[in-house]
């Protein structure tokens, strides 16, 4: 079967296939035989796999839905598990249901628009549906939807920065990790690599806020924020005048003599397979210089020719720092 050849019915009947297993792979009561036979579905044809992975995306959007979803429309509230399967069924049904679509809208549990942004082999600029402008470093993925009281993006993982199109009457909210940035119109950077998230204003004001925490705090021009899993809130502080965190938007990773266990993060994220460290006294040894974002991977090898270190791997085939011994002095 060629994908030129599908009927328009066809096509309808894999995208109802992919919501179908989306909920049913998230069901509690999924048994080893579902998984099996949607392993054989996804596997069978690429478009399977393509409808599905669309399909995981208007789940994970669905998580974070608006907080009024269910009071707006007048309706009980229901547990979040459940509005995310009414997401991805209105999602499927918005060409033969226009009313649920509407409905949807209306209750602010389903966006209007629904895009998706990745950088991969370079940076990249994009412009979102409501005229907001984002740089996406290397590595980047990030989802943007339009709610009808919310314009929500998800940091999927990376870094990017924002010049936000102003609109009060419609907060831009950017979700990263275990937390939130709410704006309604500024120019900042949001960083994320496995559980942390870092951000930096630059212009404006934003709001930033822990799902752990019911309040939020406020960061000025020139402060950052950083958080992780776990934290009640985030971390406040100044941001050095010389800081070259940003130095991504020329392609650049510039590490100011930072030690190893700080810089690995920074490192990582252009990694395919990160590197480990063997032990705090490796992570205690510091780097410096600038790289190209784009030639992040040859830097790993070089290290022993440059710092006390030597590679070994794991187990799960990541490269390993380790510190070299020093030698006792000779008495």
């Amino acid at each position: 079967m060629s994908e030129k050849s599908l009927s328009e019915a066809e096509y309808d009947a894999i995208t109802d296939a992919a919501a179908h297993w989306c909920m049913r792979m998230h069901a509690s009561d999924c048994t080893s035989g579902e998984r099996q036979a949607f392993q054989q579905w996804h596997d069978a044809h690429p478009l399977h796999a393509f409808e599905y992975a669309a399909m995981l995306e208007i789940w994970d959007v669905a998580d974070h839905l608006p907080r009024n979803e269910a009071a707006s429309a007048g309706m009980p509230l229901k547990p979040r598990s459940r509005l995310r399967t009414y997401a991805v069924a209105a999602a499927i049904s918005l060409a033969a249901l226009p009313l649920l679509a509407f409905t949807g809208w209306e209750a602010g549990w389903l966006p209007s628009s629904y895009e998706r942004f990745e950088a991969t082999n370079g940076l990249r600029q994009v412009t979102l549906g409501d005229g907001s402008q984002v740089e996406l470093n290397l590595g980047t993925e990030l989802v943007y939807s339009h709610y009808k009281d919310q314009r929500q993006v998800t940091l999927k993982k990376g870094e990017a920065f924002f010049k936000v199109s102003h609109d009060r009457a419609h907060p831009f909210i950017v979700r990263a990790g275990e937390g939130q940035v709410r704006v309604t119109g500024t120019q900042f950077n949001v960083w994320k690599y496995d559980d942390q998230v870092r951000v930096m204003l630059l212009e404006g004001s934003v709001q930033i806020s822990s799902d752990k925490a019911h309040g939020s705090v406020p960061l000025t021009p020139g402060m950052q924020a950083s958080y992780q899993q776990g934290d009640a809130t985030p971390r406040i502080s100044s941001m050095n005048p010389n800081d070259s965190a940003l130095a991504w938007r020329q392609g650049k990773l510039v590490l100011d003599n930072l030690a190893l266990a700080d810089a690995l993060p920074l490192i990582n994220r252009y990694l395919n397979k990160p590197v480990m460290l063997a032990d705090a006294n490796t992570g205690a040894i510091r780097i410096g210089g600038i790289y190209n974002t784009s030639e992040v991977n040859s830097l790993i090898p070089s290290l022993p020719k440059v710092l006390p270190v030597y590679l070994t791997q794991n187990q799960d085939g990541n490269p390993v720092l380790n510190a070299i011994p020093r030698k006792a002095p000779k008495g």
